[in-house]
């Protein structure tokens, strides 16, 4: 059986006391929430955490409402809680698309969306789901709040720029009006990593994709955000040949490695199919096309 190294343990009761203790620890401290993303890195000594400062008792930290023009979501909000939410729903439809091939039920019911993106690592979906609906993220430390967006918030594999007594305390999307969302995933089985997938939001004007915003998980060593892509949607009206355009640059844009997923010819044509339905389904879901 795989056993993590040695590590101390404690368990926050405020955010403010989890800060003091991650300032009192130093460099070596890791939060932990659901555990599901650094459990299973710690097992294969992949992180070796000298203290883990549990912050499973932040209640506070779980909510998702709508707020001055935003969607907030605390960073302790469940992923089942993100999939049965109709406030997300209906605004950002692709977080319950990408929360339905999210691992398996035991996972859902502890992970968290603050750990998954914490950990940041290339093959997880709602990294690329925040970066495609143009999500900011709220960091806390003893020095006060800042506010980052997905672009700045993944620096490097497995690297965020939430600092070494900080936490990430809410993640907030700009709701905007006549906007669409979908995320599309191949994987090898159920609740599997992904081999590759795509994440796409879109807002209409006057007929033509006012904004665009699309990421991709699986198929780099960080999550990819396809700015090119969203440049060329702009001002465009919809067709299948301007996402098949789209879906080439995503192709062309990511840098997947071959392993026993499959090799890289493969998933760059898969980041580019699933590139093509998700901007399909987003855009169909913005013209009230589809539920």
């Amino acid at each position: 059986m795989q056993t993590p190294a040695a590590f101390e343990y404690e368990r926050a009761t405020s955010v403010d006391g989890a800060i003091a203790s991650l300032e009192r620890l130093g460099s070596e401290a890791r939060v932990i929430a659901g555990g599901h993303s650094l459990l299973p890195m710690m097992k294969l000594r992949l992180a070796n955490p000298e203290h883990l400062v549990d912050i499973n008792d932040l209640t506070e930290l779980s909510y998702i409402r709508e707020q001055e023009g935003e969607i907030r979501i605390g960073a302790m909000t469940r992923h089942v809680d993100l999939l049965r939410s109709d406030l997300l729903a209906q605004h950002f439809p692709l977080f319950r698309d990408a929360e339905t091939v999210i691992a398996d039920p035991v996972v859902r019911n502890r992970g968290t969306i603050g750990g998954s993106l914490c950990q940041a690592d290339a093959a997880e979906d709602l990294s690329a789901v925040c970066a495609a609906a143009k999500a900011s993220v709220v960091i806390r430390g003893s020095g006060g709040e800042r506010v980052v967006s997905m672009d700045g918030f993944h620096v490097g594999p497995f690297t965020t720029a939430v600092g070494a007594a900080e936490i990430l305390i809410e993640v907030r999307l700009p709701v905007r009006p006549d906007g669409g969302s979908a995320h599309e995933k191949v994987e090898r089985r159920a609740g599997d990593w992904a081999i590759a997938a795509a994440s796409a939001a879109v807002w209409m004007q006057d007929g033509t994709i006012g904004d665009a915003g699309i990421a991709l998980s699986a198929v780099g060593l960080t999550t990819i955000h396809v700015t090119r892509a969203e440049e060329l949607l702009r001002g465009k009206a919809p067709s299948d040949e301007l996402f098949a355009e789209a879906g080439a640059i995503a192709s062309e844009d990511c840098s997947p490695a071959s392993d026993g997923r499959g090799p890289i010819d493969y998933k760059r044509h898969l980041a580019g199919v699933l590139t093509q339905r998700a901007l399909r389904r987003a855009t169909a879901r913005a013209l009230h096309q589809e539920a």
